[in-house]
């Protein structure tokens, strides 16, 4: 009782009044089957009142479909079918057929209302109000729209981010589920950027806002949502078009049935026997109807992009999954796709003192130098330097840095400053950026410098390779030395280096003619340079997390945590959605030819009709369920 409780109150107010049609008609088919023997009249009219409660909205959609010019539809299959069964008798077999119908209905339209639910749950990110603080101290809600760039909002603990910004007061806990797909805490403090969409957790933070409300993280998402489902995939399409050259074909084939075989049995002088005719193209009709594949189809398809979406995968429309399915080869960016895009302290090589040391010495001489060198190394010491310990800082360009550390002359840059201070230095073998460093004038060693490889990177590239995508290629600006190191690192087979935007394109239009005619390219990008090759692709991805607005803007499918093993969980949506799409179809198809040739010739019945209409658009759409699910993949 409990479980269909639940799911009771789980229902639409439609929902509901469909559920106590269905309720209504059987409780009547209940009663025409106790009275059967004791009244004909009685019985006649339990199933007649059985119909019509039902079938009144079918048989009305049918009639306004005549009028309109546009009979041929599912509602004039069924109208036709159950009210022919009627006039020939079978008044069990045409209202059962109708009631089994609207079964069939309703499971359908629950199933789609829980694939809207998890789109509606990603539209909920949609922020109702911004909190601005008057001159007087109090705050004032207006319309994210209003607030315009540069203004300072106030967001509490336990509301939504409105607007992208930048943390000008306050620290807090944010939790970014809602774009990521995965529920995370991240911490924020003064001048770090926080995207719109997020729930502010903790603290009250106050935000300089740095985009428009419809530039803004949030509304960019959900306009891709609201709008992913407008292109139809290449199997959408064909089944719209299937089903307006499919339903008129079927009717005018029952026409036949039901006139054909008679009048050929009449010429021949034998009797015709029209009821039996009739009933087999009645039947005919009911099996014939194409509700299982025009409904099921998109569905499968829409809850594939639900499922991604909740997963933090926004794919921009059904058009994209084909595609990505039928991906062979892939080609990644390096940095800020592959890589961090973050310069960090990969080592010390060469000192003859503890490293921890090193690094506080060099970040002392490096505090009051805003090179992202300088800041990666006082990022590894962590502490805030004590400038009180530095003095007589001298920055020689394109070079380094030399300073008084604690009494001591320490310098800190590349091979150019070492030779003019004639100190004999130690070359790298890694690949990166190298700061070496001297210590009143005796060479201490050096620290390495590199982008940090993403810690799902190679996780991704072989997971892809197990996917069936073993060709795998990355295009960088970056020198030869550093991008053959990382692509030898994460198992990239491939490599192109020191790459200008327009080099990405003619080598990505280079390796689409590698493709043969089913397999297709993934580029995965992020930066605003790779924009042009990500609309070149056949499918591309940008990471949205870091990405610019360029690249998300040409991209088809958005990766909101700039997490590459989630390229891999697209494609496998995308093969799996394919995959329920093409089970229905050959499914839906199949058992329907099997039972429209039994039906031709007098072997099927008005239950067996029953199954093949309703029975498999209900399995079809259970199936269409399970593209949903994509947390295990």
């Amino acid at each position: 009782m409990r479980s269909i409780s639940k799911l009771f109150t789980g229902l639409t107010k439609k929902q509901k009044k469909i559920f106590f049609r269905i309720l209504a008609a059987a409780f009547f088919i209940v009663l025409s089957e106790a009275v059967e023997e004791k009244s004909r009249i009685l019985q006649v009219l339990f199933f007649a009142a059985s119909y019509i409660i039902i079938g009144y909205d079918i048989l009305i959609r049918a009639f306004k479909g005549i009028r309109k010019g546009h009979p041929f539809d599912e509602n004039f299959l069924m109208a036709v079918a159950t009210v022919g069964a009627i006039g020939l008798g079978d008044l069990e077999e045409g209202t059962a057929v109708m009631l089994f119908y609207q079964i069939g209905e309703l499971f359908e339209s629950v199933a789609v209302g829980k694939s809207r639910k998890n789109i509606t749950e990603l539209i909920d990110i949609r922020p109702d109000y911004a909190n601005i603080e008057m001159s007087d101290g109090k705050m004032e809600r207006i319309d994210p729209e209003d607030v315009s760039v540069g203004s300072v909002i106030v967001v509490k603990p336990g509301e939504k981010v409105p607007i992208d910004g930048v943390v000008v007061e306050g620290e807090s806990s944010i939790d970014t589920a809602a774009l990521t797909g995965e529920s995370r805490l991240t911490e924020v403090r003064k001048d770090m950027s926080v995207l719109s969409g997020s729930i502010n957790l903790t603290g009250v933070l106050k935000l300089r806002t740095v985009k428009d409300f419809g530039e803004s993280t949030a509304s960019k998402i959900l306009d891709l949502v609201e709008n992913a489902s407008s292109s139809k995939s290449k199997s959408e399409d064909f089944i719209s078009r299937f089903a307006r050259i499919y339903t008129p074909a079927v009717c005018f084939s029952a026409l036949a049935l039901a006139i054909i075989p008679p009048v050929l049995l009449l010429l021949f002088g034998k009797s015709p026997e029209w009821g039996s005719w009739i009933y087999r193209s009645l039947t005919f009709l009911v099996i014939s109807c194409p509700c299982a594949l025009v409904i099921s189809i998109p569905m499968a398809f829409f809850g594939g992009l639900g499922g991604a979406g909740n997963a933090g995968i926004l794919i921009k429309g059904s058009n994209y999954m084909e595609p990505l399915s039928q991906a062979k080869l892939a080609v990644f960016d390096k940095t800020g796709t592959m890589t961090k895009g973050v310069f960090e302290v990969r080592g010390v090589h060469h000192s003859p003192i503890e490293d921890e040391m090193l690094i506080e010495l060099a970040a002392h001489a490096e505090c009051y130098s805003s090179h992202p060198i300088s800041i990666s190394i006082l990022r590894k010491y962590v502490k805030e330097p004590d400038k009180s310990r530095v003095s007589d800082v001298h920055e020689i360009s394109g070079e380094g840095v030399s300073a008084l550390v604690d009494g001591k002359q320490v310098a800190c840059g590349n091979s150019k400053l070492m030779d003019r201070l004639g100190v004999d230095y130690i070359d790298c073998r890694s690949h990166g950026t190298v700061v070496h460093v001297a210590i009143d004038g005796v060479y201490y060693g050096h620290i390495l410098i590199a982008d940090s490889i993403k810690q799902n990177a190679e996780k991704a590239i072989s997971a892809l390779k197990e996917n069936g995508i073993s060709n795998t290629v990355m295009l960088t600006g970056d020198t030869e030395s550093t991008a053959e190191s990382v692509a030898e690192e994460i198992g990239i087979g491939r490599v192109f280096s020191e790459l200008l935007p327009a080099d990405k394109v003619n080598i990505v239009g280079d390796l689409l003619k590698e493709c043969g005619k089913k397999e297709k390219l993934i580029f995965v990008g992020d930066g605003i340079n790779d924009a042009p090759v990500l609309a070149r692709a056949d499918v591309g991805i940008a990471m949205g997390g870091i990405g610019s607005d360029a690249a998300i803007e040409a991209a088809d499918v958005v990766i909101m945590d700039d997490d590459p093993l989630k390229v891999v969980k697209a494609v496998k949506i995308a093969k799996k959605c394919l995959r329920i799409v093409y089970e229905n179809i050959w499914c839906a198809i199949g058992i329907k030819v099997i039972c429209l040739i039994l039906s031709a010739f007098g072997l099927g019945s008005m239950w067996m009709a029953i199954f093949a209409d309703t029975g498999v658009m209900i399995l079809a759409v259970l199936n269409s369920i399970r593209a949903l699910n994509v947390k295990k993949l």
